[in-house]
Order: C-alpha cells, then structure tokens, then sequence
C-alpha cells in the first residue's frame, strides 16, 4: 500500500512549504511505471511515478537527468522535486505541468539543437540509468564509435541472446560490431547533451512551450535523438526544417539513423518480444550490405 503521509511529508521537506494531500487520482502513462497526480488542500499539484522498491536507483537517475536537461537553458522538463523509497515502493515526485499537444514544432527543433550543442569531454555520463526499463551504461568513453559498440549493441545483443534471440541475429549483430568504423569515416561526432528516448510519446507542451520527459540522458552522437524521432512517427515536417537550419545534418545520417534505431529495436525486443526480433536481423542486414559484408 502507497504510503501517500510519507511522501507529502517528503515533499514538504524538498519545497520548505507544508503540503497536505487531498486526493491522488491515477493517471495515464506507459507501462514501466505506475503514475499519479497528487492534489494539495491548497490547490497545488504535483505528479508522481511508482514502482517496486528495487528500481529507486532508476528514479534517481531519471531525477538527475531532468536536471541536466534544465541546466541546459534548452528545453523545458519537468523539475523533479524529491524521489526515494516509502512502503517497499521507490517513487519520484515532479513538477506538475499541464501538457497538451498545441505547440510549435519549430520552437521544439530549435530548443532541441540548443540542447545539443550542450557538450561535455567524452561520451557517456556521469550514472547508469535506464532505457525504458532495461539497465543502460554509460561509462565515459573518449572513442565514440567503441562507446556505441560496447555500451549500447553488444549490450542489448547479449540480453537478445538470452532472451532466445536466433542464433543467426547474434551473429550478424557480432559481424556488424566489428565494422562499425566503416560508418564514420568522414564523420565524428561530438559528445551532446541526449535526452536519449525522444519518441513521439515523451514531449509535449504546456502554455505552448515544448516540454520534454522520460529521458535515458546521456552526451553523444546528436543523430541518435534525431534517429529515434524517425522511428515511431509523431514528428512533423516543421520540426525537422527547425532543426535542420538551426544545425546542419552531415552526410551520412540517412544511413546511421538505421545504426542508431537498431539499439532501441534490439531493447523493444528484450522488452517485448515478438516480432521486433525479425526488424532488427532486416535492420542489420542492411547495415552490413551497406558496408559489403553482407554474407
């Protein structure tokens, strides 16, 4: 049972003003964690994830990477306002904002190339955390192209193989790893601010400014986010126009937007099943023709 006393007692102590809690009603969200909003007697609001007691370090992490994405002067996210554990639960308390979809997707490209051009020495991050809810590594690494073989494919390839992933997708992805240089050859990316799980379900906006949430935040190779906002849809002609002007592409992206979508296709397997498997042996094979060892 959610121990609502304990954490409008936390949420009182991380805002220095008494917060006496009303009601709670359940709101919609994905299928990681639960989510609610909590109603003040004096009005205010605030919005709240649950989960088991075991994923606090996750909520912890996804807290510190709402506040690298603010820090950032880019775009808006929700300030996160205390996160621990209470009742065998970890929980995460937000800033309530009061999403829609009205907004202006050029406003969004631009604040998303700004966020980009936030850098740091190496790939990677300071924490761990999550992409979805499969664990996601984030060690800096000064070598771009060994930070995405090692921390991103190998990893979800070893999970695909024990989640009974075929033995051929294993070793087409192994082959794949191995030629990964062959992307880069004129291109070298400089470590930026990602918010890391940009698909169409996590923006939104409030008062018409773009607002992002749910990040897996890392710094890497800007095309990754970009990649991701390709692959489910739910991002218009005017975004990517913003974008674009605000930040040229380079040559190349059209195909190592493949690259970089394999790895969130590789974890909705691991996550999911099903037929996600199958897309992600198509994604390989193309990737390897492209570079000619497809055999």
């Amino acid at each position: 049972m959610t121990a609502w006393g304990e954490i409008a007692e936390a949420i009182t102590q991380a805002t220095e003003q008494h917060f006496r809690l009303r009601a709670h009603e359940h709101a919609g969200g994905g299928c990681i964690n639960e989510a609610y909003v909590l109603h003040g007697a004096d009005g205010g609001r605030y919005f709240i994830k649950l989960n088991e007691a075991r994923k606090a370090g996750m909520f912890a992490a996804e807290a510190a990477g709402l506040e690298e994405i603010l820090a950032s002067h880019s775009l808006r996210a929700p300030r996160p306002i205390c996160w621990g554990e209470a009742a065998g639960q970890a929980y995460l308390v937000l800033e309530y904002l009061d999403l829609s979809s009205r907004g202006s997707a050029v406003v969004l490209g631009q604040r998303l190339a700004t966020m980009h051009r936030a850098t740091q020495p190496q790939f990677g991050w300071r924490l761990d955390n999550t992409i979805g809810d499969t664990p996601q590594a984030n060690s800096p690494c000064g070598d771009w192209i060994a930070f995405w073989r090692d921390r991103r494919l190998h990893h979800q390839l070893r999970l695909a193989e024990g989640h009974g992933a075929s033995r051929r997708l294993i070793d087409k992805g192994e082959r794949l790893m191995s030629g990964l240089d062959a992307f880069f050859t004129d291109y070298r990316p400089v470590p930026s601010l990602l918010h890391g799980d940009l698909w169409g379900g996590n923006y939104g906006f409030c008062d018409g400014e773009p607002v992002v949430f749910d990040p897996a935040v890392y710094y890497g190779d800007r095309e990754a986010d970009l990649a991701m906002t390709e692959l489910f849809g739910g991002f218009g002609a005017n975004f990517y126009a913003a974008y674009r002007e605000a930040w040229p592409l380079d040559p190349g992206y059209e195909l190592r937007k493949t690259l970089y979508n394999l790895y969130h296709i590789l974890n909705h397997f691991n996550m999911f099943g099903g037929g996600y498997a199958g897309q992600a042996e198509a994604m390989i094979e193309r990737l390897l023709a492209e570079i000619g060892q497809n055999r």
